[in-house]
């Protein structure tokens, strides 16, 4: 398993904003050169964040971008969902027409387990931890 691009770039966008700690409009040109995050691509990922209510867009010369909702209340599982769709680990868990094997399938079986505790991880944990940790674990002593 191995997280897109599009979630990846996505989740450290909104991790940037959520550092901030302010309602100022951040430009995407800077949310682009800080994570060093190809400014296109972000815009596109940006877009879905907007249309999930995770982000607010803000047009006209000082336009960017603002969180949408307080960074204790957006799950991992919700910023990624919202880039990517739901989120599953193979094509068979969510149509089980998908594989041959059906539902007669012990790897099906131990794929669903697998996926039920990540999705749990990804939605017991808060933009706000993430900001947390950022800061504990990687903030540069002054």
């Amino acid at each position: 398993m191995q997280f897109t691009k599009a979630e990846e770039y996505g989740t450290l966008g909104v991790l940037y904003l959520a550092e901030k700690k302010s309602s100022s409009v951040t430009p995407l040109s800077e949310i682009s050169e800080a994570k060093k995050i190809p400014e296109k691509f972000l815009a596109k990922i940006f877009q879905s964040l907007s249309k999930s209510g995770i982000v607010r867009s803000h047009r006209g010369v000082r336009g960017g971008f603002t969180l949408a909702k307080d960074p204790n209340t957006v799950t991992i599982k919700e910023i990624l969902e919202s880039i990517q769709g739901p989120y599953h680990l193979c094509k068979c868990i969510p149509d089980i027409n998908a594989c041959p094997q059906g539902q007669e399938c012990a790897l099906r079986d131990l794929i669903v387990m697998a996926e039920d505790r990540l999705v749990s991880v990804f939605d017991s944990h808060t933009l706000a931890d993430l900001v947390k940790w950022q800061q504990d674990k990687y903030a540069t002593p002054s």
